[in-house]
């Protein structure tokens, strides 16, 4: 595991950004797995900049960790009243590079048939010849995607129900600013599995501030639980690189950085 602690959430968000952009000019055909949420629009912003100075993505293929179960993408309401993760995905990245439309794979949250939907998935990452990147946040909780405390380390795609604390979480994040109550909020989602993340070839996983170091040193530092879900990076058999600005690093005892901060 390399871990890489920097300045701040810009100079994380840059860093990782360029290890996105070193598998694209090393690979342009290359697939990546995206994230949503609040922690990698600095790091989409980044990858924006790097297409408009010549970076190409028509030839990546993206697949999205998650999506909420029931919600999909209702381009007739603003971007602050569509709280799916298929709407953030476009306004946050997808609209501004040139990745092909049918390279887009996101969970469908509107399907009428989750259980047929998920195994598709599963089959659509296989078909397209596994997933070379997964890009990757934590939770508040200690979660990767949705996949909620409890959830088996070996699960692929399912329907999950979410947790008390990612529903606050997400509520601040994304619901309460646009004018919704707790209650309107989806109690499911449609998520990656954690033994779909470990499939990968290499994972990159982001965090910042100091309300994210107690679990970013769990996962990292204490027991392999599925209590914590993001500890399965414990047992990732591929390159994983972690980038943390110094608030998300604070906690960190006995691994070793192998970055100076800067």
């Amino acid at each position: 595991m390399n871990i890489i602690v920097k300045q701040d959430y810009i100079q994380m968000s840059k860093c990782a950004a360029e290890h996105i952009a070193e598998l694209i000019k090393k690979k342009p055909n290359c697939v990546i797995g995206f994230a949503t949420g609040g922690t990698p629009i600095g790091t989409y912003r980044e990858l924006i900049r790097m297409h408009k100075e010549g970076l190409d993505f028509s030839g990546v293929t993206a697949f999205n960790l998650d999506e909420y179960y029931g919600l999909g993408i209702d381009l007739t309401k603003p971007y602050s009243q569509d709280q799916s993760y298929t709407r953030f995905m476009y306004e946050e990245l997808f609209k501004h590079i040139n990745i092909k439309k049918e390279n887009i794979h996101i969970p469908d949250g509107t399907t009428k048939n989750p259980e047929q939907f998920c195994k598709e998935y599963e089959e659509a990452i296989k078909e397209a010849g596994g997933i070379d990147l997964q890009l990757l946040g934590i939770g508040g909780d200690g979660h990767w995607a949705f996949n909620e405390p409890g959830s088996p380390l070996d699960s692929r795609t399912r329907i999950e129900k979410l947790s008390e604390q990612t529903l606050e979480d997400n509520y601040e994040a994304f619901y309460k600013g646009a004018g919704f109550t707790r209650e309107q909020m989806p109690k499911y989602a449609i998520t990656m599995g954690i033994g779909t993340i470990l499939d990968v070839r290499s994972i990159l996983m982001i965090a910042n501030g100091y309300k994210k170091a107690r679990v970013v040193a769990e996962a990292l530092e204490g027991p392999i639980t599925n209590q914590i879900t993001a500890s399965a990076i414990q047992m990732y058999k591929g390159e994983a690189t972690v980038i943390l600005d110094e608030e998300a690093a604070s906690m960190l005892g006995r691994l070793k950085r192998s970055d100076s901060v800067s």
